[in-house]
């Protein structure tokens, strides 16, 4: 696998499509495009590659991916079972910067959206408040037609713009410019971990995929990802973790190992450091907030 430059489809003339997607599983393809993009998801869970960002998504999260920006949304393991009903949908608005780069972003009044634009290069996630301004807007400009899209747009993009519930992904020093090998050893290395991180994976395997030796592997690994392959597995196995605790189906000691953990007091200690709470506190916080998502899902679905 390596990553795709990605064509959005759209009709001749129009620089702001809306797209309503419901399939088994999203995409799996580390990919790229030169529109912006903002992803609401409607339905689903699994992990982020945006950038050199790990992350979790589910239900009712808002991202904003910048032009030419490498992401991918794999869904879970549920998602690729044979027999299984489960659905990804999302919305997502592709916007062809290019039609606005001579008239509104050179505008001196446009400089907040400037910055914006620059920042969704690092990938952007929404939060609070402004990720539910966003959702109704969004969900409105779904009945809209020709330049009351163009107006949307340009709402939420303000309401981005000034913001402070914008948080960046990548890191500062995050480079999308990988040659084609680059991009294809990283796109299995992800593949390989995503399917095996549940399972006792060496540093000897990952470095046999990507065919180095593990001293090469890990200075490749740490200059493409800004992580080391122990911060990088901990992050895929505690976000994880993290799904199985919320949707309150496995306590804490079978969620370690179902991640992947066999010393209870390892994971306790790694859930710590990567979310600054342990899995008890995680549990509690998460359960108070259950109702707030779910009326924002619903209100998004429409």
């Amino acid at each position: 696998m390596k990553p795709l430059h990605f064509k959005i489809p759209k009709t001749s003339g129009e620089s702001v499509r809306i797209q309503y997607d419901e399939q088994r599983h999203f995409y799996e393809n580390l990919h790229f495009h030169p529109e912006l993009q903002i992803m609401v998801i409607c339905e689903s869970t699994g992990t982020r590659f945006i950038g050199d960002s790990i992350g979790s998504f589910k239900a009712g999260d808002i991202v904003v991916l910048g032009s030419n920006l490498p992401h991918v949304f794999r869904n879970d393991k549920k998602y690729y079972e044979p027999d299984s009903e489960l659905k990804a949908t999302n919305i997502s608005v592709f916007v062809d910067l290019a039609a606005f780069e001579n008239n509104i972003l050179s505008l001196p009044e446009a400089h907040a959206l400037q910055k914006l634009l620059l920042n969704s290069k690092r990938g952007l996630r929404i939060r609070g408040e402004t990720k539910r301004k966003v959702a109704a807007l969004i969900q409105e400009m779904r009945t809209l037609n020709g330049f009351e899209k163009i107006i949307q747009i340009l709402i939420i993009l303000n309401l981005l713009s000034h913001s402070h519930e914008v948080e960046m992904l990548s890191s500062v020093g995050f480079n999308a410019n990988l040659n084609e090998s680059d991009n294809r050893k990283i796109n299995d290395v992800f593949s390989y971990i995503m399917n095996n991180f549940s399972e006792d994976i060496k540093l000897t395997d990952a470095a046999n995929v990507a065919n180095m030796s593990v001293n090469a592997f890990c200075r490749y690994f740490k200059q493409h990802t800004q992580k080391t392959f122990s911060q990088f597995l901990n992050e895929i196995r505690i976000g994880h973790a993290c799904r199985l605790l919320i949707e309150d189906k496995w306590n804490i000691r079978e969620t370690a190992f179902e991640c992947g953990y066999d010393n209870i007091s390892y994971f306790n200690r790694q859930f710590k450091d990567i979310t600054n709470l342990t899995p008890t506190e995680f549990v509690k916080l998460h359960h108070t907030r259950f109702t707030n998502e779910f009326s924002l899902v619903e209100s998004v679905k429409g």
